[in-house]
């Protein structure tokens, strides 16, 4: 049995799906686990991994407003991952 490229990229597809999911999870049990609403930086990562994955996907595929729409949530995810990292350490 071979894998082709078509088989590939529908992997990559829903390994971005993945990511991008499991960010919801993150933020889900780590909110149930302080008692209140957060979103913990792993969210952020997790955004990045999941929108770069789902970028390239849809570079593949050709399809322009999946990929103006990811490009643009890209950008978000990557400011707030800047602004963590210029944010001081909490205490």
């Amino acid at each position: 049995m071979s894998i082709d490229g078509q088989a590939v990229w529908i992997g990559v597809g829903f390994l971005g799906q993945f990511l991008f999911g499991a960010r919801f999870l993150v933020q889900w049990i780590s909110s149930e686990a302080c008692g209140k609403s957060v979103v913990p930086n792993v969210f952020w990562y997790l955004s990045v991994a999941g929108g770069v994955t789902l970028l390239s996907y849809a570079i593949y595929r050709g399809e322009l407003v999946f990929i103006i729409g990811e490009s643009v949530t890209l950008f978000v995810f990557l400011r707030n991952l800047q602004l963590l990292h210029r944010r001081p350490a909490e205490t």
